[in-house]
């Protein structure tokens, strides 16, 4: 797929899209690209138009000004869709893209026509003990400056269950490690800083959550705490699963977000 590229504000954001219908935008995790969506772009273009972003600071985008906070690369995001010309997406997003979705939900509320948050926090702030976040920046610093092979199997390692890595780690590893450490450490600190707890009742678009029962970087006592807080909003734990659902269970990944944004609001085939 040809990697595309929009101004918006004056500033490249890259982009890969793929089909035709309903607008869906994929919103990838930390230490990636739009690359990271690739099944997902083919699988869901069946039936929509999908675009997957390059967060600014990633892939094809211009880095973000320093010190950029979650809630500008969600002003960004909202500009990004507009320049696009798309009424009202279904936003898809993994990890620090799932609390993006968020984020972005709640500040543009009447931006998404639904919200599919995967592996998520309500950033790290919000969802972990300052402590872990602490721990987690820390290491984070200290792996930038090493070669990709010193912290490449650690992080792989947290990213799935109990099974392990399997052959789809071979396309994480590859995508993280040409990630630009610029705009990986202001999208670090943006997301160390964030706590959307606050916010997430803004929400308003139907949300669905999906978590791996065996995540072990955003638990179920993430999960049920985000839940907890959207109006309506529905969880699911995938068994046998950890943090990386989109590659570790891509069928059952799929087919629970296409069934979702079939039906966001949950009428039933009768409209019920």
């Amino acid at each position: 797929m040809e990697r595309r590229a929009v101004d918006v504000g004056g500033s490249r954001i890259g982009y890969l899209r793929a089909g035709s219908g309903t607008p869906v935008v994929l919103l990838h995790g930390g230490l990636a690209d739009a690359r990271a969506w690739k099944r997902q772009l083919a699988t869901f273009a069946e039936h929509h138009d999908v675009v997957s972003w390059d967060a600014p600071g990633c892939g094809g985008s211009d880095d973000p000004p320093r010190g950029t906070p979650l809630e500008g690369y969600a002003d960004r995001l909202a500009a990004f869709v507009a320049a696009l010309g798309f009424d009202r997406p279904h936003l898809v997003g993994l990890s620090f893209g799932g609390g993006l979705a968020l984020a972005t939900a709640a500040r543009h509320p009447g931006l998404p026509r639904s919200v599919v948050a995967a592996s998520a926090y309500a950033g790290w702030g919000g969802s972990l003990p300052a402590e872990e976040v602490r721990r987690r920046v820390a290491h984070a610093e200290h792996a930038s400056d090493e070669p990709p092979q010193a912290w490449l199997p650690g992080f792989l390692d947290s990213l799935y269950g109990s099974s392990g890595p399997d052959e789809s780690a071979e396309e994480i590893a590859t995508i993280a490690s040409e990630r630009r450490p610029e705009g990986a450490r202001t999208m670090l600190y943006a997301f160390a800083e964030a706590d959307l707890t606050g916010d997430l009742s803004k929400i308003e678009a139907p949300t669905l959550l999906l978590y791996g029962e065996e995540d072990v970087r955003s638990p179920r006592s993430v999960a049920e705490a985000i839940r907890a807080e959207i109006p309506g909003s529905r969880l699911r734990m995938l068994a046998g699963v950890g943090h990386a659902l989109p590659f570790e269970a891509p069928d059952r990944f799929d087919a629970e977000v296409i069934a979702f944004l079939s039906d966001p609001h949950g009428r039933g085939p009768n409209g019920a």
